[in-house]
């Protein structure tokens, strides 16, 4: 499994970096987003170094696929409310115009009660 030496989410991953980590196995970390844009946000990312979601191939979807598969479960787990009154949304930014701060694919969780707006 590729790795980037110099990539924060590759140490986060790794270890190397302190993390509140929500879920691991051999292909998937999972950790609590440092500044949180919603009342549940995490991020997963896959171990596999991949910069972007531009940079996918097509051996990776199979991993793509468990990523997608996971996130309810785990939304869940954290706390969002299942079902049409409850749920989470997914966001994946993309280069520097779809506002990626960190060159490691990651999905951002965000879910919980919104705030209602008067």
């Amino acid at each position: 499994m590729s790795h980037d030496p110099n990539c924060l989410f590759c140490k986060i991953a790794k270890g190397e970096i302190p993390s509140q980590k929500v879920y691991e196995d051999e292909e998937i970390y999972a950790f609590k987003d440092i500044n949180p844009a919603a009342p549940i946000h995490f991020l997963m990312i896959p171990k596999k170094h991949i910069p972007m979601l531009a940079s996918v191939e097509v051996a990776d979807a199979p991993l793509l696929g468990k990523m997608m598969e996971l996130a309810p479960r785990l939304a869940q787990e954290q706390g969002c409310r299942p079902g049409k009154e409850g749920g989470f949304r997914l966001v994946v930014n993309n280069g520097v115009d779809g506002g990626q701060e960190v060159y490691h694919l990651h999905l951002h969780v965000m879910g919980g009660p919104r705030p209602c707006n008067k």
